[in-house]
Parts: C-alpha cells; sequence; structure tokens
C-alpha cells in the first residue's frame, strides 16, 4: 500500500474484514399508521349543517303544496255572476229560483234580449246567460275568458235543460284560438315570463351589486327586454298561442318582467340566500294561484280571489286577455296594477341600494378603528 491509500483506508475504514462480503443495506420500512375509524353515527354538526341546507327547499315545498292545493284543490262557485233571458214575472221567478237554491255559488239576474246576453258575456261582466225558447235552451259563454268556468257554467244549466226536456245549445261567443285548445296558453306564458325574470334577476343582482343605483335600475330594464321578447315570441311565432297585438303583449310582459327583476335584485343584498323562497312566495305560490289563468276569482277561496284585485300576474294575464281574445276592451286598470307594482320594485331597489351602502360605511369605519386607535 502506498502512503497515500494507507491514509484513504484510516479515514474511512471498512466496516468488513479483508475476505468477507459486505452486508446488503437494509432499508428502514416507512410506519404504517391504520385510518382512524369513522364513527358509525354522523357527528351533530352534520345534522346542522343538513337542517341548515335544506332549510329553504322544504319551505319550498311546504309552501307550494299550501299554496296550490289552497288555490285548486277544491274550486267551488262564489257568487258566479249568471243570467236568465227573459222579459216579465216568469224569468224573474226563474232568476230568484236559482239563487234561492244556490245562494252563495250563483249570483242570478235577468236581462231583456239574447243580444244583451251575448254583449254582456263577451264584455266578461256575466259568465253565462241562459235562454229558453220554444225548440231549444241556448247557454251563453266565452271559453276565452275562462275555460273552467264556462265548464262550471254548463254543468249548472245543463240539468235544467235535461228537466225542461229541451235540446242543450251552448254558444261561445269568445271561443279560444285554434292552437290553445285548453284556453290556458297565456297563462303558460305567465309561468315562462315569471320564472325567467326571477332566474335573471338572480345574475343581475349578482352583477350589479357592486356598481352604482344607475346599473341596478337600467340593467333590468334592458335584460327584461330580451327575455319578454324571447318569451313571447315563442308563444306568438313557434306555438302561435295569439297572432294579434303582438307588440302590446311584448310591451306589457316588457314591464312585467322588469318589476320582477326590480324586486329579485333589491332582495338579493339583503335576504341573500333566502332570495329564492321571497321570489318564489311573490311570483309563484301566489301570483300563479291568484292570477285566475286556472280558475277565475269566483271559483278560488277568499283569500286567493281577494289577491287577484292587486296582484301583479292577475294584472298581466287580465291585459293580455283582453288584447288577445278582447280587442278593444279596456284594459287601462289592470295595467295600472302593473304600474304600481313596477313603481314599488323602483323604490324597493333605491332602498336597497341605500342599505348596502349604509353596511359598507359602517363596515368600513369598523375596519379603519383600531388602526386609528394604534397610531
Amino acid at each position: 500500500m502506498t502512503s497515500s491509500e494507507i491514509a484513504l483506508t484510516a479515514q474511512h475504514p471498512s466496516t468488513t474484514s479483508p475476505g468477507t462480503e459486505p452486508e446488503p443495506t437494509r432499508h428502514a420500512q416507512p410506519a404504517t399508521h391504520s385510518a382512524p375509524r369513522r364513527p358509525i353515527w354522523p357527528h351533530h354538526s352534520m345534522w346542522k349543517h343538513l337542517g341548515l341546507h335544506i332549510l329553504v327547499p322544504v319551505l319550498l315545498g311546504i309552501g307550494m303544496t299550501l299554496a296550490y292545493l289552497g288555490a285548486f284543490h277544491e274550486p267551488t262557485p262564489h257568487h258566479l255572476p249568471v243570467a236568465i233571458v227573459g222579459q216579465g214575472a216568469q224569468a224573474q221567478v226563474f232568476a230568484e229560483k236559482l239563487n234561492d237554491q244556490a245562494p252563495d255559488q250563483l249570483d242570478v239576474r235577468t236581462v231583456a234580449t239574447a243580444a244583451e246576453a251575448r254583449k254582456l258575456v263577451h264584455d266578461r261582466t256575466l259568465a253565462g246567460a241562459f235562454e229558453t225558447t220554444s225548440t231549444q235552451a241556448n247557454l251563453y259563454i266565452a271559453t276565452a275568458a275562462s275555460a273552467t268556468t264556462a265548464e262550471v257554467v254548463q254543468k249548472a244549466f245543463q240539468p235544467i235543460a235535461f228537466q225542461l226536456k229541451l235540446p242543450y245549445n251552448v254558444v261561445d261567443v269568445a271561443p279560444v284560438g285554434k292552437h290553445d285548445a285548453t284556453g290556458q296558453g297565456i297563462f303558460f306564458l305567465l309561468v315562462g315570463l315569471s320564472v325567467g325574470g326571477y332566474a335573471v334577476a338572480a345574475a343581475v343582482a349578482a352583477v350589479t351589486g357592486k356598481h352604482g343605483l344607475l346599473a341596478r335600475v337600467l340593467v333590468p330594464v334592458l335584460a327584461s327586454a330580451v327575455v319578454s321578447a324571447i318569451i313571447v315570441g315563442i308563444a306568438a311565432y313557434v306555438y302561435h298561442v295569439f297572432d294579434r297585438n303582438v307588440v302590446q303583449v311584448w310591451l306589457i310582459s316588457w314591464l312585467y318582467d322588469a318589476l320582477v327583476m326590480w324586486i329579485g335584485v333589491a332582495l338579493m343584498p339583503i335576504l341573500r340566500s333566502w332570495t329564492v323562497l321571497a321570489m318564489t312566495v311573490l311570483f309563484v305560490q301566489l301570483n300563479f294561484t291568484s292570477s285566475g289563468g286556472i280558475f277565475q276569482k269566483a271559483l278560488e277561496p277568499g283569500f286567493f280571489a281577494a289577491l287577484n284585485d292587486f296582484w301583479a300576474g292577475a294584472g298581466w294575464l287580465n291585459s293580455v286577455t283582453a288584447l288577445v281574445y278582447f280587442p278593444g276592451q279596456a284594459w287601462g286598470t289592470d295595467a295600472a296594477v302593473l304600474g304600481i307594482w313596477a313603481g314599488v320594485a323602483c323604490v324597493a331597489v333605491l332602498v336597497s341600494h341605500l342599505v348596502v351602502r349604509h353596511h359598507e360605511r359602517v363596515a368600513a369605519a369598523k375596519a379603519v378603528a383600531p388602526h386609528m386607535a394604534a397610531a
């Protein structure tokens, strides 16, 4: 060995003696840890978390059940306005007899002629008018006003015609369109406008929430114009639910969707996750049930019948029904209902904006206070 090899051996002594094989290197085995066992029954915090998440859906289901069954489960006439065609004591006695038989269901009056009866039915003043001649019994109805009401009136007077042994002739003075067999196409248009309106309102509220008041007012106007144009266009030009006054129907629908979006934009920053519940109550549970699209107010319980006089959906549906099926008939009062709702919705946007800005100022002041105290 050279002196350098001896020195190297001294610095790094071998662990094996000469003539023996080195032992193989042993690698340490990684420690194994078993996963913690999960309890069979979930922790109570999970149930609390779950409860908070399903509360709104459960309330939605309960509310929909109460509203729809409450309004529609047992349609019964309440002072339904009808008439007996005829003059003299005999017609008057006949009308009084019907009133006595169903005092809370029918409001029976007399009209002098069939022409007057047809006009009053067409004007939606009467739900039906019954006339007897020497050869037949005529019933005047208007299915365009409400197909379900027309059906109720037919069932009310059909037994009388049979008792008189007269042929029963139903005269529809305002029939529905040929592509709207049920007479409820306009109501389903209301459903599309409402759902589209408050669904878009959530997106508009999210986008305009950090912007000024002008954006929160104008963006819903533009969005509602587009949404209502698409939905009305589908009803008019794809399914041909109606074929007249399309522009006027769109303008009324634009106003309706705008007020729906304004209310959604106003509520979102304040109610947050509860906004869906609030909008569903306003524009589904109370709106559809009171609109008169399925059953008119004379066939509904008192609560929903009362809503029909001032709720937004009823104002829209009555206006559009007049435009589509009863041209020339006044609908200014119903349009005024929508105008009042739109005014309230704009005020709600303003109030919501002021509340949000106040909370932002308070939060900013709290954030600055510790720094000022430290200085």
